[in-house]
Formats: C-alpha cells, sequence, structure tokens
C-alpha cells in the first residue's frame, strides 16, 4: 500500500494491479467460504458418535494410526455421547485452518471455545492429530502412558 501511495504520480499503470488483486482476492474468498463449510462439516462429521467408525478413520490427519482408538471409542464411553459444535473457521493456506469448536455431551457444552487445526490432506479436510491427541489428553486427564504412540510422537 505504501508503494502505492508513494507513487501517486504513477497511479495509472498500478490501477490495474489493485483491480486485477480484487478480482482474485474475490474468487479466493468463495473459495474460502466452501473450504470453511467443508472442514466443519467434516470436523461435525468426525466427532459425531452417529458416522462409521471407517468415515471417522478418513476424516482424521493420519487417521489409519489411529483407528484402533477410534474403535473403541465408537464402543461407549464419553466418545458415545460427545459431539462437536464448530463455531469458526479461519483458512490460514490451502493446507492448513484454525478452528474454534465445542465438544457438546449429550447437546450440552463441555469445553467452549477449544482450538484446533483442520489440514488438507490427500485432498480431504481432516481434523489435525494435534486437536485429537489434544482432547485425548483431556480424556486421559493428562496421563501421557495412556496415549496412542502417533500422539507422543507428534508432540
Amino acid at each position: 500500500m505504501a508503494a502505492c501511495s508513494s507513487g501517486s504520480g504513477a497511479s495509472t499503470p498500478p490501477t490495474p494491479t489493485p483491480a486485477a488483486s480484487t478480482s482474485s482476492s474475490t474468487s479466493s474468498s468463495s473459495a474460502v467460504s466452501s473450504d470453511q463449510k467443508t472442514i466443519a462439516a467434516n470436523w461435525t462429521a468426525f466427532f459425531s458418535p452417529k458416522t462409521p467408525v471407517a468415515q471417522r478413520v478418513a476424516l482424521l490427519q493420519d487417521g489409519s494410526q489411529f483407528s484402533s482408538v477410534i474403535k473403541a471409542q465408537a464402543g461407549g464411553g464419553l466418545a458415545s455421547e460427545a459431539s462437536a459444535q464448530v463455531t469458526k473457521v479461519t483458512v490460514i493456506s490451502t493446507a492448513q485452518a484454525a478452528v474454534t469448536y465445542n465438544i457438546l455431551l449429550d447437546g450440552t457444552p463441555a469445553l467452549k471455545g477449544q482450538s484446533g487445526t483442520a489440514v488438507f490432506q490427500d485432498g480431504t479436510w481432516k481434523v489435525g492429530v494435534a486437536s485429537f491427541c489434544g482432547l485425548l489428553t483431556l480424556e486421559n486427564a493428562g496421563n501421557s502412558s495412556k496415549l496412542p504412540a502417533a500422539c507422543k510422537s507428534s508432540t
């Protein structure tokens, strides 16, 4: 911006450049909106006890490393009552987004304003491993010995 304002005498050549960047930013904002909706939908599906285990594994970054944990959680406990409500998605890059969400237990907020990360992997926006491992840590009351090896290596 400072470069454009300092060259006010040469305002004619820079005019097409901002117009071009405006149109590309408009098309990116519609793509961002689409990505935001996809991220929110995938995040919600991952944390839904109604979503089949295979689909949940596919919606987690490096999900195959966590399939046994996801299968075990699907059998009961907190995960069978928990769901997520996405409140905000900020796309940071083409491969990463910040997600603000609430964890609900039987529809009632239990953890509000959690921060997480979504990653674009294999053509799909997925829940980031760090976010999932953070929740597993909370669930296990900080006992890292109960965490899967993939969580220990991701921290």
